[in-house]
This record gives C-alpha cells, sequence and structure tokens, in this order.
C-alpha cells in the first residue's frame, strides 16, 4: 500500500510568502508537526531568488528588476539566481531518515528526480537525467539555467528543471523550478553585462542551454494543468498518494509574521547592499 504524503497548493503567493513557507516546512517536518511533504506554488509578483551565498551585487542589476516589477529575494538553499516567472516551483520537506531517501545529496536528487521526470512523461515530454561532466560545464555566469547539476532534468539536451537542496535539523527540503513559459529578453535584461554584445552572445547561450514546458511540448500547457501532471509525477515516482493539506489560521500566521519579519526585511533582504553580503 502507498505511503501517504502531505500536499499544500498554496497558489500564486508574494516571494516572502513562498519562502518563508518553504523554511516552515522544512521545521515543522523536523518537530514532527507535519509528516513528508510536497507543495506547488506559483509566484505573484515574479521574483529572482538568489542563491544563499551568492553575491548579488556584482551580478543583478536591480533598477532593471524594478521596472520589470520583479522582486529580488534570498533563499535558504545555495546555487544560483533563478527568476521565477510563468512556472511551476514545487518543494519537498522530509526527514533525512525516511526509507525512500538516501544519505546521499547527490542520490538524493536522484530520487526526487524520478518523480521529475514522470511529471514530464505525464505531459508527453522525453526528458533524461543531467549527468555532469566538469571540463563542459565550467561557467561563470550568475544565471541557474545556464548549467545543470546531476540529476537535474534535461530535454534534447536543454536544462528544463532547476533544484536546490538544503539540510537542517534532520530534514531534507528541495525546491526547484519548472519553467512553462522562459521570457529569455527579459531574464537578461535582470542581469550585469560588461557590454551589450556580451549580454547578447549571453542570451543566445543561454538559449541552446534552457527549455521551457512549451517549446518541448506539442500542446500548450496552462499552470493548472502541469500542476497537475507533475502532481501525478511525484505520486509515480515515489510510490505515495498525495494528499491535501489545508493550512491553519495559526500555520498562516506563523507564514506571515516569517515573511515580514525576515523575507521582507530590507536589511536582510531587500537591498542591493545588503544581498550580496548576507551569508
Amino acid at each position: 500500500m502507498a505511503e501517504t504524503w502531505g500536499f499544500i497548493d498554496s497558489g500564486h503567493s508574494s516571494p516572502s510568502f513562498n519562502m518563508a513557507l518553504d523554511e516552515l516546512m522544512l521545521e515543522w517536518v523536523s518537530q514532527k508537526k507535519i509528516g513528508p511533504t510536497i507543495r506547488f506554488y506559483g509566484w505573484s509578483p515574479a521574483a529572482i531568488s538568489i542563491g544563499r551565498f551568492q553575491d548579488a551585487n556584482e551580478k543583478i542589476d536591480f533598477e532593471q528588476a524594478a521596472a520589470h516589477g520583479v522582486e529580488i529575494i534570498r533563499r535558504e538553499t545555495g546555487g544560483r539566481a533563478v527568476l521565477h516567472d510563468q512556472e511551476l516551483t514545487y518543494s519537498v520537506a522530509v526527514s533525512e531518515s525516511h526509507p525512500a531517501m538516501p544519505h546521499s545529496i547527490k542520490e538524493a536528487y536522484l530520487v526526487i528526480s524520478r518523480s521529475l521526470l514522470e511529471g514530464f512523461r505525464e505531459l508527453g515530454i522525453d526528458a533524461e537525467f543531467a549527468i555532469p561532466e566538469t571540463s563542459r560545464e565550467k561557467t561563470d555566469s550568475a544565471v541557474c539555467f545556464d548549467k545543470s547539476s546531476w540529476y537535474e532534468l534535461l530535454v534534447d539536451g536543454k536544462k528544463a528543471a532547476g533544484s536546490a537542496q538544503m539540510r537542517r535539523k534532520g530534514v531534507i527540503l528541495q525546491h526547484g523550478s519548472i519553467p512553462i513559459e522562459i521570457d529569455d529578453v527579459k531574464l537578461f535584461d535582470l542581469f550585469r553585462y560588461p557590454s551589450v554584445v556580451i549580454r547578447q552572445e549571453a542570451l543566445q547561450e543561454f538559449k541552446e542551454k534552457a527549455v521551457a514546458i512549451n517549446e518541448a511540448a506539442e500542446g500548450t500547457y496552462h499552470y493548472d494543468e502541469v500542476k497537475a501532471a507533475f502532481k501525478r509525477g511525484f505520486e509515480k515516482g515515489l510510490d505515495i498518494t498525495l494528499e491535501t493539506m489545508v493550512l491553519s489560521d495559526a500555520q498562516l500566521m506563523e507564514i506571515n509574521k516569517l515573511a515580514e519579519t525576515k523575507y521582507k526585511n530590507l536589511a536582510l533582504n531587500g537591498s542591493a547592499e545588503k544581498l550580496g553580503g548576507l551569508k
């Protein structure tokens, strides 16, 4: 009989709410307030999430971000910057001691990536796992989808989903971005480059390295259709049943408090001066 995991469908929320809820999912699993949980969500407004240790000052064009109405937020996981716009975002919170989760970070990626692979298959997209070659994958780009990591998903050799993982308090938190559409011109407006020529070269290279669902699929899919496909994919990939969880008023208060005090706080997360120095 398949194990039951919790499923949170939190819809499109603010960047600060999204990052606060991911962090609290880890805390709640650690405190045994909830069991293993998967969450799907979108972003309103769009945002650039900065990796925990990434220096944003040199790479992000804060003026262009403001002009596009794109917020800047720092996430708890590592890695490089991700533009969260027309996409499905997932997060998984599960105890490190769960029988399905290997001790190795790389192998845990593989377990979760099987679910993503099943999700792409549900949409009729032939995806495969990335097996990076060190010599091929060197890059100084700040953009996440310029590079694939172990067991991320590729379609025709192009990155189709990006993920990041952290472990804390005996819990694995992995979250990732599955683009439905990519506005690559907008994306490259948001990053600093030494010249217009170099920006254009980087943009052309990016088009050869990244792909969105509606570019890879035969048809056009909307958010709800993608969400349903990847929900089935997680159930197949992990051999689980997902049971919808409704956040309580107390949980919502906790999320909003953390969003306000940590993720909306300019001294921690919002200004160009502070973003680069936060570790």
